[in-house]
């Protein structure tokens, strides 16, 4: 994996440079929470761990990025709808060593489709885009 500044996402293409770019259809674009990091590393038995072993291209902090599975938001410049949950694979054995799988289980973070293309830079803001009236929008800094 190698780490960027920046990176233009473009709908169904997903991220310039991403080796599976094109390929993955609703998932174009898999993201992972900052806080989840932590708790990946504790479980796996590991003091920390690097989050470009995790296998997501973009990592966020202090949204719950749960919460926007069926929803559009802003990432930067793009705009991007949350389409499942991005479970672990086998490789995160051979990362992480023995229990690397289990331990990424429900931290995993989540997959998008670029709807709207846009540069997406470290430092930007994730704002959700549809919330239910009465709920305020989200935001964080990557």
């Amino acid at each position: 994996m190698v780490l960027v500044n920046e990176v233009m996402a473009t709908p169904g293409r997903g991220l310039q440079g991403d080796r599976y770019r094109g390929s993955r259809g609703v998932r174009e674009v898999t993201l992972i929470q900052a806080e989840h990091i932590g708790a990946i590393a504790a479980l796996a038995g590991l003091e920390a761990i690097a989050p470009e072993l995790l296998r997501r291209n973009v990592v966020v902090a202090g949204i719950n990025l749960v919460a926007l599975i069926g929803r559009r938001f802003q990432l930067g410049e793009a705009v991007l709808k949350g389409t499942g949950a991005c479970h672990p694979c086998s490789a995160m054995e051979a990362a992480l060593g023995a229990g690397g799988y289990n331990a990424m289980r429900g931290h995993g973070g989540i997959t998008a489709q670029v709807l709207s293309a846009g540069m997406i830079a470290v430092g930007a803001t994730v704002t959700a885009l549809d919330l239910p009236d009465g709920q305020p929008n989200g935001a964080m800094q990557l």
